[in-house]
């Protein structure tokens, strides 16, 4: 799932994000890119507040809806609108079978080592990685 979220910049101040679908989710950023990261990591901590509560997870809207939305003219005036995932840490691994290229393997692994990570733990923050940046 991705949500819609603002991202503002005023003069002399750093990158601020921020959730129509989560009212009073926010974070900043010395960059946009770090905007969208911390955009990410909070968005996942509202959303685990919400479930800790009982509070049901809000469908995200599309973006022509919070275009549409005149209670949200004054939030997005100047925004950007950025598409962020939800992505939720379960607290547990779940063992899956892949296919890769045995080249891109090889890769993969070499550079797994050369981090002190496994390969799982390597995949995971690619892939974690590319989902925050996309």
């Amino acid at each position: 799932m991705r949500y819609v979220s603002f991202i503002h910049k005023d003069r002399d101040s750093d990158y601020g994000i921020s959730f129509p679908d989560f009212p009073g989710c926010v974070s900043v950023g010395n960059t946009i890119d770090d905007a969208i990261r911390r955009g990410c990591e909070a968005l996942a901590f509202h959303v685990e507040g919400l479930l800790d509560d009982g509070e049901s997870i809000p469908v995200p809207r599309p973006i022509e809806a919070i275009k549409a939305d005149p209670e949200l003219a004054d939030w997005r005036r100047g925004a950007d609108i950025v598409l962020i995932p939800l992505l939720r840490d379960r607290g547990s691994s779940r063992r899956v079978n892949i296919s890769l290229d045995r080249g891109l393997l090889e890769v993969i692994d070499d550079e797994a080592k050369r981090r002190q990570m496994t390969r799982s733990a390597f995949l995971a923050s690619a892939a974690r990685q590319e989902l925050e940046t996309t």
